[in-house]
């Protein structure tokens, strides 16, 4: 339903690459397929081979986009198969079949062909694209070229890269020690910009912009925060709109010394600690203000997708937030800390950020593989290279890659104990095939495993089941010119009341033929994130109820929110949302993020025992399964370890 300030919104300017709104139907099965899909399914049978496919490029509602995830809602819900065609044999002959192109998917087609270099593999796709998370976005605005990374961000991980992963790295002609060349370090800040905290009003009763001053540690801008700085904490509370109480607990926050938790050892601390919500550690035992709360309520969101009612207080500590100080806490991470909240200064100084994000390193595995699909012959010049999709699936190649496919079914051909085969049937535009190889690997989102492979034990898929994805949403929005944040002194900015509650101006990174954004006056990338949520509840359910709430908004009304939340916060600076917003893709991603465990909800994280993914990520035959929700560990360099992993399994087996 359109508001009445639409038209100053600008919900009326037509982009110039608005490709869908929600998708368009196709009558044949249950498949939903986007439109830049149905003009080459007129006059082809693969549209990939269509000489303008190409989905970096397209805007709108993108990540799991219509088309991608149909299917697999109704296996999930058991009523694909009453309906479905036929399968059709397509007698085509491969070693090794991979479910899920994403980074796991193809790391895992990459060590199998280094230990048998004549092998033929087949990766199977659902998204319209190769890299999974891992994806770029592409924009022409201006005669400026812009990407974007509409998921996976960067090389970096809390813990030091595996010898493997660090390995395939290195193989791939990344140098990450050469990333400070690329990286214009500091150049917001010489441009005057710094990060900011935007008060809106229905949270805190007024809209505010607060420049200069953030109560954590900023991220992607790779800028600090003021944490230290008596200016700028002063700066900041003069303009918060907080009451007096709830600026005096900052500052009590800031500098107290008070031991909350009196004769206990460090360890008997943390032990508590773990298993009290930071939220509650402020009301409850430090005594602030709700208004805190809220103000720190959204600070986890881009490492655990729910906010500090659902984080542990010890994690809270690991990451520096206020309040502890006068624990006098013994160095080192205790029982059921989050791998994210340890510190390690080997893997701080391990990082490397493209600017497509890690689609670059999709697309360097892609190259290694398929030669013909990505030209160039380096790390630096693959940014710009131009990937052809109908090299994906060429029939010559030892190595395909077909999208639009999503698999349906995976079983031994006979008992699993003695089978030579694995059989696997995909859905693709309505209708089925059916293949066959002797191995296969799973790299698909690992709660989807038990829906397509039923001869599973129960207990296995159980595992599976558990490996809640964390949604989110990575928006890229192009701006003709980022002026307004020059003239309000804003690089990033963090808002915890906001549908998004965080963005940020791109991080400023040339590489090879690239170049990144460098006056004001030039068209710019801007990122904005959410992850929904719903405060109170566990995490595995807040990460449920935020799944339907992204599967059940259209780019309508998140556009609509987009236009207004940069409006009411750089308006003062002159910022048009009608005028100044060139281009919007939205990367939703239903399931992200692999779910990592957490001390507050999960007993053995906290105590000890098996984890739910080693039961989940065991081989089963000729099966063996990949994927960072196989490590409950959401970083690529786990993708790449599960890999590695699965593919050692089924070549010992």
């Amino acid at each position: 339903m359109a508001d009445s300030n639409d038209k100053e919104l600008g919900m009326d300017r037509g982009m110039t690459r608005r490709d869908f709104l929600n998708g368009v139907a196709i009558t044949t099965g249950a498949s939903l397929v986007p439109p830049h899909v149905i003009a080459a399914l007129a006059n082809e049978k693969d549209p990939e081979k269509a000489a303008d496919y190409y989905p970096p490029i397209l805007t709108g509602l993108r990540g799991s986009h219509i088309g991608s995830f149909e299917a697999a809602h109704t296996l999930r819900d058991g009523d694909f198969w009453k309906a479905a065609p036929t399968p059709i044999e397509t007698g085509e002959k491969f070693d090794l079949i991979i479910v899920g192109g994403g980074i796991s998917g193809l790391s895992a087609a990459h060590f199998y062909r280094k230990q048998n270099s004549n092998a033929r593999i087949l990766i199977i796709e659902n998204h319209d694209d190769f890299g999974g998370h891992a994806k770029r976005n592409e924009f022409e605005v201006g005669g400026y070229k812009r990407l974007a990374f509409g998921g996976t961000f960067s090389i970096e991980s809390p813990a030091p890269y595996s010898p493997v992963a660090k390995a395939l790295v290195e193989e791939l002609g990344i140098d990450v020690s050469a990333f400070p060349k690329y990286f214009s370090k500091g150049f917001y800040r010489s441009e005057g910009l710094l990060p900011s905290v935007f008060f809106d009003k229905q949270t805190f009763g007024s809209d505010v912009l607060v420049p200069g001053a953030t109560p954590f540690e900023s991220g992607e801008t790779g800028e600090s925060s003021f944490t230290n700085s008596t200016d700028a904490w002063k700066r900041f509370l003069d303009a918060a709109p907080l009451s007096a109480a709830a600026k005096q607990d900052l500052e009590v926050l800031r500098h107290d010394r008070k031991d909350y938790f009196p004769g206990l050892t460090s360890d008997e601390k943390k032990a508590k600690l773990a298993r009290i919500s930071y939220a509650d550690y402020l009301t409850q035992t430090v005594g602030v203000s709700p208004e805190i709360v809220k103000l720190y309520q959204a600070a986890p969101h881009g490492l655990f997708g729910v906010g500090t009612d659902a984080i542990a207080a010890q994690d809270a500590w690991g990451l520096g937030f206020l309040g502890f100080a006068g624990l006098n806490l013994a160095a080192g991470p205790g029982k059921g800390m989050n791998r994210d909240c340890i510190a390690n200064e080997e893997a701080e100084k391990y990082f490397f950020h493209f600017p497509d994000g890690n689609a670059s390193i999709a697309r360097l595995l892609v190259r290694r593989l398929i030669p013909d699909a990505i030209p160039g012959s380096s790390a630096t010049d693959v940014i710009t290279a131009r990937a052809n999709y109908a090299k994906l699936d060429d029939e010559s190649s030892p190595v395909r890659i077909r999208l639009n496919s999503t698999a349906v079914r995976v079983r031994h051909v006979g008992e699993s104990s003695n089978s030579k085969q694995v059989e696997l049937t995909y859905s693709r535009f309505g209708r089925l095939y059916t293949v066959r190889a002797p191995h296969a690997v799973l790299a698909c989102w690992n709660m989807v495993i038990p829906y397509i492979c039923a001869e599973l034990p129960d207990t296995q898929k159980q595992a599976l089941s558990s490996a809640a994805k964390v949604p989110l949403l990575y928006t890229n929005v192009v701006l003709r010119n980022w002026t307004s944040f020059k003239k309000l002194g804003v690089s990033s900015v963090y808002a915890p009341g906001c549908y998004h509650s965080a963005f940020t101006l791109d991080l400023p990174v040339s590489i090879g033929d690239y170049q990144c954004a460098k006056s004001p006056d030039e068209p710019i990338v801007i990122h904005m994130m959410k992850t929904p949520c719903k405060p109170g509840l566990s995490a595995r359910d807040q990460h449920r109820i935020g799944r339907i709430e992204l599967f059940t908004t259209d780019f309508e009304t998140i556009e609509r929110k987009i236009r207004d939340q940069l409006a009411r916060t750089l308006s003062a600076g002159g910022f048009d949302p009608a005028r100044d917003i060139a281009e919007i893709t939205v990367n939703r991603w239903p399931h992200g993020y692999a779910y990592e465990y957490n001390s507050l909800w999960d007993k053995f994280w906290l105590e000890g025992g098996e984890t739910p993914c080693e039961v989940a990520r065991k081989p089963f035959g000729k099966i063996a399964i990949a994927n960072a929700d196989a490590g409950a560990y959401a970083y690529t360099d786990g993708a790449m370890d599960q890999a590695w992993r699965a593919v050692q399994e089924l070549t010992k087996s």
